[in-house]
């Protein structure tokens, strides 16, 4: 497969949240601002990129019986990484997602195309395979923290878009994210079945 497809895979015909639902425990939890969700989607990303590059370098000398643990290590030692940084240069955000940035080591998104992909592809391949399903986790995250942030909050990035609008508390809560991926997972299989 070429790698231009490779990549847009993971935005769009395999996007893990809309497509797949995958990695769902962070989208519910951290989509209530779209910073947040930029700073999850990024550290997500950088765990995506590195441990796919990484485990397709080594899965011809990792054996079999080991395999899931050696990715593990592989996976925690990219959100290790990522936390690190994150702490040490934005210590707001790091408090902001908490548990969530840990818990990209087990999550079902990373693992999957560790286990799925990158060790059973070439190191270009599992590096388009990363940055595509990393911008569409993003994307994903900041599609529905957006929808959350404006009507939960009544505001963007911290601006009032509309004066006067009156927020629906119901939004910013974990209620909120639900509906709303529930809706977006509804108008995206609306959308895959019309292209059928």
């Amino acid at each position: 497969m070429k790698l231009p497809a490779e990549f847009l895979k993971g935005i769009i015909r395999q996007n893990p949240i809309f497509v797949l639902a995958l990695g769902l425990c962070p989208v519910l939890a951290v989509s209530t601002s779209v910073s947040n969700a930029l700073g999850m989607g990024a550290a997500a990303t950088f765990v995506l990129v590195g441990s796919n590059c990484i485990i397709s370098l080594i899965k011809n000398v990792v054996p079999d019986k080991i395999r899931i643990p050696c990715f593990i290590v592989v996976i925690a030692t990219f959100v290790t990484i990522a936390e690190l940084v994150m702490r040490a240069y934005s210590p707001a955000l790091n408090r902001a997602l908490g548990i969530y940035v840990p818990l990209i080591v087990v999550n079902c998104m990373v693992l999957g195309r560790a286990e799925a992909f990158a060790s059973r592809r070439p190191f270009l391949g599992s590096l388009a395979d990363g940055l595509g399903m990393g911008a569409g986790f993003t994307l994903g995250l900041a599609l529905i923290s957006s929808i959350r942030e404006l009507l939960g909050a009544g505001e963007l990035l911290g601006y009032t878009l509309f004066p006067g609008f009156k927020p629906a508390l119901m939004m910013a809560l974990p209620p909120g994210a639900l509906l709303v991926i529930g809706m977006m997972l509804g108008f995206f299989n609306l959308l895959k079945g019309r292209k059928e």
